[in-house]
């Protein structure tokens, strides 16, 4: 059993952010599966499907991105996800705007999602998809992570999501991390 996680805001004024590429990217992959997020559970929306006979749950946490590993956390206890079989994908604002960086585990960097979901699970042992969002910008960091994503940074966005999905969709079909690491990281 695999579980997949996209780390965003729940709120709407938010979809449209850099803070939201971890929703953007599970949003990708349902919509590949052809299914949809329908379930609530364990403080987050999920997406259930079989895929070669194993069962996805493709979740995003509802609480705010500070508390992503409460909702991590109660559906790793629920479904009894296995070391390996949870892969949590996120913006990083530390990797160039539209670029992939995969990793089988590693620690939270400065994001304050995967800091409370390394703290929660009490380990940095898991497979994690970072969406950079990197770039110039006089913006302070938390403004500029909420902020609306303009039409020529999307360009380069977009891309990036499309690549994160289909990493997603291969690891979910039994393609062991490095496998994925070495088709989608450049």
């Amino acid at each position: 059993m695999y579980l997949v996680v996209g780390l965003g805001n729940p709120e709407k004024k938010y979809f449209n952010t850099p803070h939201n590429m971890g929703f953007s990217a599970v949003d990708r992959l349902v919509s590949m599966l052809n299914t949809d997020f329908f379930k609530g559970e364990c403080k987050a929306v999920t997406a259930h499907i079989n895929v070669n006979g194993e069962k996805v749950v493709i979740a995003k946490p509802v609480t705010y991105m500070n508390l992503s590993g409460e909702a991590v956390l109660e559906l790793c206890r629920k479904y009894k996800i296995e070391k390996g079989k949870l892969i949590v994908v996120y913006d990083d604002t530390d990797i160039p705007l539209g670029k992939l960086r995969i990793r089988a585990k590693g620690s939270a960097g400065s994001h304050n999602g995967m800091k409370n979901i390394v703290q929660l699970l009490n380990t940095e042992d898991f497979p994690r998809i970072r969406v950079g969002i990197g770039k110039e910008t006089v913006m302070p960091r938390i403004e500029y992570v909420l902020s609306q994503i303009c039409d020529e940074d999307r360009t380069l966005l977009d891309p990036a999501l499309d690549s994160a999905a289909k990493a997603l969709f291969d690891f979910i079909h039994g393609a062991d991390i490095d496998s994925v690491m070495q088709k989608y990281n450049h």
